[in-house]
């Protein structure tokens, strides 16, 4: 682009050599010319990155902290004093709200942790039999949409689940046997869906991690308790801190577990009840609050995580996984493998099960007496059974493309560009990430229940358009990070060679810079749209009857006591997100990318 501008002026007057001799006015394109060789260096130019970054920073001070004003100001609106006082005085539900949610996280964290690490120290340092099975497999769980994992757990452990039923039947007692309800349903839910984060990261760290360290712990005569202490647990901190940070913020945004397991104080249920009530003032300082300590939290871990650091100064051999050689302890660990895997597979199994089971047909027995196709004809011949479908396709897609143009476009200022204020791009997005999704939902309705410029004078409540608005702020962090990732490991100097033949900025970053960012983009885009399309949290504040997704109508389906068609409809979402999860594992690139996305407060 420099290159032709530079050729082609010679062959045209310009106002340096005829203004002193004729004092004719400078060309009309003259002028123009002059603006855009400002721009001619591409990225060079002092200009170019707010030119690229304005637009991206409106966007996201439009939809992402704007409304988080707009909400704020609707809570100090009507009895604002009073509604913030109610979290710091007296026992009422505000208080005990926050402080249930708070417990609820921080016992999350605990139990996840333990079974997390616990598997990935057994699964990465000893080898015994059915270890493939398991390591195939333990996954499942966290590939569940939010409400699929949460209604699969209450058909299997609470007072009318199956395996209360089982024992109650098999040991003739009177009530279910070890019926979970309550706070232990939704830490049951939380631990079964949320260890894989300290799994994975754990996992990481443990491969990576040289086992000439213990040893020479051990050959200094320190004990296996000790060298946990003072070798392996400073060594995992960084991969538990950021585990930790994730099932804290996945834990307290949590709201299906709740609303299923009957737990109404918590602060996602309550503002979900306060918005129901037509309260929206008090939903606002519930939304407030919740946002205010997510983020407190989210900025105190990543200090924590930052203030020490941990290196191995060894050669980094990797570690052999230690084989089971006492009969006893093979027949054990055989047993303990064909259960975990019966316990990682029952809530798939579950959801299979039950979405061929008739409406109506399952009350007290064990499991459903009759079984039929017929939830499935419904869903694809009936119209409006189909339309939920069709509705979260639609509203997902509009969604990952927008989060694809604005998460590529920020990661490449945020990563390849130079200019003031670069790090508040980034902290825009972790708002966008560490807000829970019902705080999501009241900040658009705060925002856009009348019209501004940000919605071009439309009132975008009640509207389709308010739905696609909130996927795409929920899930533009999974584009940004997953994409962010990728570039951060191409060489930016491939980039400058195609400018330096000639191309144009935009020539060169398309044919160049995109293309090997292509594989992370697309792993980002998989990500945000298959989590569009199980999105319930958001969409059960903010949807009409016209643009109810699968999530809600799965949730209208098991109060309409409708269970097999509702469970046909999350055995669809399963479908789907497998098949994802299939495309994905087939993009090497864009595989490391994902797991970039899913621990990016690393």
């Amino acid at each position: 682009m420099g290159g032709a501008a530079v050729s082609t002026i010679p062959a045209t007057p310009g106002p340096a050599t005829t203004a002193p001799v004729t004092g004719e006015p400078t060309p009309p394109g003259g002028s123009r010319r002059r603006f855009a060789d400002r721009f001619s260096g591409g990225t060079g130019s002092r200009w170019f990155p707010y030119v690229l970054v304005f637009p991206l920073a409106l966007i996201l001070f439009g939809y992402v902290v704007q409304p988080m004003f707009a909400t704020f100001a609707e809570s100090v609106g009507v009895d604002g004093v009073e509604n913030y006082g109610s979290f710091v005085t007296g026992g009422g539900v505000a208080r005990s709200s926050l402080v249930t949610s708070l417990i609820i996280s921080a016992a999350s964290v605990l139990l996840c942790g333990i079974v997390g690490v616990a598997m990935a120290f057994l699964l990465k340092r000893f080898s015994f039999p059915g270890r493939k099975l398991i390591e195939a497999i333990i996954l499942v769980p966290a590939a569940l949409p939010p409400l699929i994992g949460a209604i699969s757990f209450q058909l299997l452990y609470s007072e009318t689940g199956i395996l209360p039923r089982g024992l109650q039947q098999l040991f003739g007692t009177e009530n279910p046997v070890l019926p979970f309800s309550g706070i232990a349903g939704v830490l049951i839910v939380h631990t079964f869906t949320m260890y894989p984060y300290f799994y994975l990261s754990a996992s990481a760290a443990l491969s990576g991690m040289d086992p000439s360290v213990e040893e020479a712990a051990y050959n200094l005569g320190a004990g296996r308790v000790r060298v946990w202490r003072t070798v392996l647990l400073p060594m995992l901190t960084p991969a538990l801190v950021s585990a930790s940070l994730l099932v804290f913020m996945t834990s307290l945004a949590s709201y299906t577990a709740p609303l299923l397991f009957g737990v109404d104080q918590t602060m996602t249920m309550q503002i979900y009840i306060n918005r129901t009530n037509g309260d929206l003032p008090m939903a606002s300082t519930y939304a407030s609050v919740l946002g205010v300590v997510s983020v407190l939290f989210l900025l105190g871990m990543r200090w924590y995580e930052g203030r020490r650091s941990y290196r191995s100064q060894s050669k980094g051999v990797a570690a052999h996984r230690r084989e089971i050689t006492n009969p006893l302890g093979k027949w054990l660990a055989l047993t303990a493998s064909i259960l975990a895997t019966a316990v990682l597979l029952a809530p798939v199994a579950t959801i299979a099960l039950v979405a061929f089971s008739a409406d109506g047909s399952w009350t007290t027995e064990v499991i459903p007496a009759a079984y039929t196709m017929q939830n499935f004809v419904t869903i694809f011949s009936d119209p409006a059974a189909f339309q939920p479908i069709l509705n979260s396709l639609q509203m997902s897609l509009l969604a990952t493309v927008a989060c694809v143009v604005v998460g590529v476009l920020i990661a490449y200022a945020v990563r390849r560009l130079n200019f003031r204020g670069r790090g508040l791009l980034d902290v825009a997005v972790m708002l966008a990430w560490a807000l829970p999704g019902t705080v999501v939902a009241i900040n658009l309705i705060s925002a856009f229940s009348t019209g501004n410029a940000f919605s071009f004078g439309q009132v975008l409540i009640g509207t389709f358009w308010i739905m696609p608005l909130a996927y795409f702020v929920r899930f533009l962090p999974l584009v940004f990070r997953s994409s962010s990732a990728t570039l951060a490991q191409i060489d930016p100097s491939l980039e400058e060679a195609a400018r330096n033949l000639g191309a144009s900025w935009w020539r060169a970053f398309g044919t160049v810079t995109l293309r090997l960012m292509l594989p992370g983009v697309v792993a980002g885009a998989l990500l945000a749209f298959v989590h569009g399309v199980g999105e319930f949290v958001a969409s059960v504040l903010i949807y009409t009857s016209d643009t109810a997704p699968i999530s809600v109508e799965i949730n209208n389906r098991m109060y309409s006591f409708e269970i097999g068609t509702a469970a046909a409809y999350g055995m669809l979402q399963v479908v789907l997100i497998f098949v994802v999860m299939v495309v994905s594992g087939r993009l090497e690139g864009g595989r490391r990318s994902s797991r970039e996305a899913a621990k990016w407060t690393a």
